[in-house]
């Protein structure tokens, strides 16, 4: 191996390990806040770049109908409890209203403007509004009556959703892969580095998106809110923080960051329904290195498992996904030497 080759084998790996960062971010946001293992984190990388790509083609996706099937279910357990709880029934029609307008006006205008093949961009911008809604839904059906349950249960409930979304996934998309055209056709010469637009493009979102989580971290009531129920749920829900708010909110941010990475990585590699599996499953291995926890931690796990899949699939490429996988063990043993167990409150 000279040095050229290392720099194209850096580059793909830094490319690869800032998508690993973004979904390993999303994944330490909702554990922290919900304490749930989002094992389908990818799923929503594989519907944002199917749906994408069916938009490319002027067909309807599936993933229209899912959102608004969502959005009705949420609306009928939404109007079940709140006639339980005795509320006046105006009241509660208002709140299901409010709370499904969104879903259904965002499915019945993806509807129309599906066949009409709007413009790229356009497409990306619809792509996002459609998946992003699912976040919150899919809280709403399969996370919140088991809030208060022990991580074990939660993680039972992540599995059981990742093979759902898998299974629906293959149902709205077929078998057949996606691969959507690049936002920026430009190319880049430096030496022995090639460089593309798209590549550039996935530097400067994700670069974007980081500094944009900080600062709603840092500088937001929302995002205080949120690392108030990271830190205590209970302090927080007694300083009024509704932790229901707060995972919905985390789950909209999940949901949103990968349908984007979904879009970015769509035009460098074709995309099929089971795809966001092994995606999901290296940002979670990017997580693991932070302890869930860190969110620089994360990002700098995510890039060295970029890097290490890029030179691994050089020196055995048969071997690469063992490689990325295996590397978590010394992590896993290290932290568990260093951090006794200590039984969940």
């Amino acid at each position: 191996m000279d040095f050229s080759i290392a720099s194209i084998l850096l580059l793909d790996g830094v490319t690869n390990g800032a998508i690993y960062a973004l979904l390993a971010l999303a994944i330490v946001l909702v554990f922290a806040v919900t304490r749930v293992i989002f094992i389908p984190q990818g799923e929503f990388v594989a519907f944002g770049a199917l749906t994408m790509g069916m938009l490319q083609l002027g067909q309807t996706p599936g993933t229209i109908a899912f959102l608004l099937v969502m959005a009705g279910l949420v609306a009928v357990l939404d109007l079940i409890a709140g006639l339980r709880q005795g509320k006046p029934l105006g009241g509660v029609l208002a709140r299901v209203l409010k709370m499904a307008a969104y879903p259904v006006l965002i499915g019945l205008f993806a509807l129309w403007a599906a066949p009409q093949k709007l413009p790229l961009l356009a497409q990306g911008l619809l792509t996002l509004a459609l998946i992003t809604p699912m976040g919150p839904l899919l809280y709403r059906l399969a996370y919140q009556p088991l809030a208060d349950a022990s991580v074990l249960v939660l993680l039972i409930v992540s599995v059981g959703v990742h093979f759902a979304l898998t299974g629906l996934g293959l149902a709205f998309f077929g078998a057949e892969g996606f691969r959507t055209p690049s936002f920026w056709q430009a190319h880049f010469s430096f030496g022995a580095l090639r460089l593309s637009g798209q590549t550039l493009i996935i530097f400067a979102v994700s670069l974007a998106l980081i500094v944009s989580l900080w600062l709603f971290f840092e500088h937001s009531l929302y995002g205080k809110a949120l690392r108030a129920t990271a830190v205590n749920r209970l302090g927080a829900r007694l300083m009024g923080i509704s932790s229901m708010a707060a995972g919905s909110l985390s789950f909209t941010m999940a949901a949103f960051i990968g349908a984007l990475s979904g879009l970015l990585i769509a035009p460098t590699t074709t995309i099929y329904y089971d795809s966001g599996f092994l995606i999901g499953l290296k940002g979670f291995v990017a997580a693991v290195f932070a302890g869930l926890a860190s969110y620089p931690g994360a990002a700098l796990g995510a890039l060295f498992v970029g890097v290490l899949e890029s030179f691994g699939s050089f020196w055995a490429s048969s071997y690469k996904e063992v490689i990325v996988f295996t590397s978590i063990l010394p992590v896993l043993l290290w932290r568990s030497w260093r951090d006794p167990h200590i039984d969940e409150t």
